[in-house]
């Protein structure tokens, strides 16, 4: 199935070509490094910055808690001639302590991707804009992404899906 939807853009380009090679008016492909127009786009190396920033604070509070736990633990082990209850106390102690740090590092993963989307999306969008514009403007029917070999624009007249489904049988 992997290999089957890896093949798909081409299987799509091959379609494209050969129903475009008969008619009047062949289809226009287009292509762009998307990679290099968002390294080049203005508040980029801003939002990345703030973006590095944000993770190390996160990473250095993991850190303080891992450290904790570490000290915390060394403590324990330090301590054999504790009764019994201290030592259940302490273990509970280590493994809520432990719990906290888990749900600290899925969160603060989380948390990090929010705030990469929150700050990134303005971008992402503007350059998304542009591209549907220029490709519009300059009558592509198709424009690609060189860097990751996606389709980022077609013509909107171009879905055979309503046609499809008809031959299918499925309407």
């Amino acid at each position: 199935m992997k290999k089957l939807l890896s093949f798909l853009p081409f299987l799509v380009l091959v379609f494209v070509i050969m129903t475009s090679a008969g008619a009047q008016n062949p289809a226009r492909f287009g292509h762009i490094d998307t990679d290099e127009l968002l390294r080049q786009m203005p508040g980029r190396d801003s939002a990345k910055a703030e973006l590095e920033r944000y993770a190390r604070q996160l990473e250095n509070k993991f850190i303080s808690m891992q450290n904790e736990f570490q000290q915390k633990y060394q403590e324990f082990l330090a301590d054999e001639g504790e009764s019994e209850l201290i030592k259940q106390s302490k273990q509970r102690e280590l493994a809520s302590l432990q719990e906290r740090i888990l749900e600290f590092q899925e969160s603060a993963q989380e948390d990090l991707m929010r705030k990469e989307e929150r700050l990134l999306s303005p971008i992402i969008d503007e350059a998304r804009d542009a591209i549907e514009k220029v490709a519009k403007e300059y009558n592509y029917d198709y424009v690609f992404d060189t860097s990751t070999g996606v389709l980022l624009y077609s013509d909107p007249g171009d879905d055979i899906m309503p046609l499809v489904i008809k031959e299918l049988g499925l309407d």
